[in-house]
């Protein structure tokens, strides 16, 4: 039997922190945690908030870490070139609970889809606050990223 179709995760992440995970810098993502938790071979679809306002790439979700902030980050800095700074700590610092996704294999699209675009091919497109999962049967995929997926 082939097994059930991991999940896919759309998520936005400042571009500072996105442009870090494709040039292989950062080797985790931080997350407040709300609720959604990937795991290991899920697959993350970057949405590049701030003046970039853009899907960018994607990559694959390794380990999964959840916990108090504290607890989170002592892990991350217990990990070799995990390429997190300073700033990332103060980010899930006020939050109860706290989410670390291991970035392996980062994929760049071939191009960027800008959020004006995105609007034309799907009006009244929001990208998340956070992160949703990306459903296989709704426009954005099948329209978009099943596109840009082919292309890598």
């Amino acid at each position: 039997m082939g097994g059930e179709e991991k999940k896919m995760y759309l998520m936005s992440i400042r571009p500072r922190y996105a442009y870090r995970i494709f040039s292989g810098s950062k080797k985790y993502e931080l997350r407040r945690w709300f609720g959604l938790r990937p795991e290991p071979g899920e697959i993350i679809v970057v949405y590049a908030s701030g003046n970039v306002r853009a899907i960018i790439g994607e990559f694959t979700a390794g380990r999964v870490i959840y916990g108090e902030p504290e607890e989170v980050w002592r892990y991350i800095m217990g990990q070799r070139d995990h390429g997190v700074r300073r700033e990332d700590k103060e980010y899930i610092a006020g939050s109860r609970t706290a989410m670390a996704i291991e970035v392996l294999n980062p994929r760049l699209y071939p191009e960027p889809v800008s959020l004006y675009k995105l609007r034309n091919i799907i009006p009244g497109f929001n990208p998340p606050m956070s992160f949703r999962i990306l459903d296989r049967d709704e426009p954005l995929y099948r329209l978009i990223i099943a596109r840009l997926r082919k292309t890598l």
